[in-house]
């Protein structure tokens, strides 16, 4: 097989970027950073069928985008994106399956020197099988041991990196010899680009439920707002309704007006005891029961009582 020259190769990939662009409205951009082309392999293999991986040099890239713009102005968002190790995931499919898709494939990796700790690294106070001339390692990293039956034995919990540090040779030896891979590593997705819109792949975590609840938050706001300066709106009517009602009820109860919602009130105020014999009597008997029972019944028919003659809608 020949193997095609540089400038063949170029024109062809930048055929291919600017042909997944026209045909896939969405993508991931993703950094790739720590990932062996065995991983690749795999990450392709689990999104095949639903999305196309392409990496590539950021010239590159920038240089198909701009070329491409004419035809696609909404590539232009992209270019401050491209940045660092970072390719595209090209899909058609729901964004949230296929970045679960991405994320799961990750793989476990050994602290290397000079590595960029994505995460806090604790040793657990344990015994080892590392023997009594390995305490030098552990001294230099400030970390308390033991020798129990001829072996180190780590006494505390120990902070042995913290997220951000540069992993240095003395960190790297010792998980070596305790056979801990702390890291993990896979395709880390930095943007997210929808036709012609790019955005924090966080917004993809938000719910129905969450824009839900924002509106309804507003809601209550604007209800605040307009019945504080008397300003009617569709958010504050019903509750200028209630009170109004609230209002003329109040009224009649003081004076000799009245109207057919407000009897019922008036009636058990002047006689409330009219009310309770019609509770009792509704209420089932039992003899057997005990007294707390009963009580507890009591109160809950006096209750019931409340909610018929309307005060669940004024208290």
């Amino acid at each position: 097989m020949v193997k095609e020259d540089r400038t063949t190769w170029k024109s062809n990939y930048f055929l291919k970027i600017t042909s997944l662009f026209d045909e896939y409205p969405k993508a991931f951009i993703v950094n790739a950073d720590n990932v062996g082309s065995k991983q690749m392999q795999q990450i392709r293999q689990g999104l095949r069928g639903k999305a196309v991986i392409l990496m590539g040099k950021n010239t590159m890239m920038r240089k198909a985008i701009r070329g491409h713009l004419e035809s696609n102005p909404g590539l232009e968002k992209l270019l401050p994106a491209i940045k660092n190790n970072v390719g595209f995931v090209f899909t058609k499919e729901d964004l949230t399956e296929i970045r679960t898709l991405i994320l799961e494939n990750k793989v476990r990796a050994p602290a290397r020197v000079g590595a960029i700790a994505p995460l806090d690294v604790k040793i657990p106070a344990q015994p080892t099988t590392l023997g009594p001339e390995k305490t030098s390692f552990f001294q230099a990293l400030s970390i308390p041991t033991k020798i129990t039956k001829g072996t180190i034995e780590i006494l505390n919990e120990v902070s042995l990196l913290k997220m951000g540090d540069k992993v240095g040779q003395s960190e790297s030896t010792l998980l070596n010899m305790l056979n801990v891979s702390p890291f993990t590593y896979g395709l880390g997705i930095e943007n997210v680009y929808d036709s012609g819109t790019i955005f924090s792949p966080a917004i993809l975590d938000i719910t129905e439920d969450d824009i839900v609840a924002k509106f309804m938050s507003g809601v209550r706001n604007v209800a605040t707002v307009s019945l504080a300066i008397g300003y009617p709106t569709a958010a504050s009517a019903p509750h200028s309704i209630v009170n109004g009602f609230k209002n003329v009820l109040a009224i009649a109860v003081e004076t000799d007006y009245t109207f057919k919602e407000a009897e019922q009130t008036k009636e058990f105020l002047k006689d409330p005891s009219k009310f309770a014999a019609l509770t009792a009597a509704a209420a089932p008997v039992t003899a057997a029961a005990p007294e707390a029972k009963k009580e507890a019944k009591k109160e809950e028919s006096e209750e019931e009582s409340d909610d018929d003659m309307g005060f669940g809608l004024f208290d």
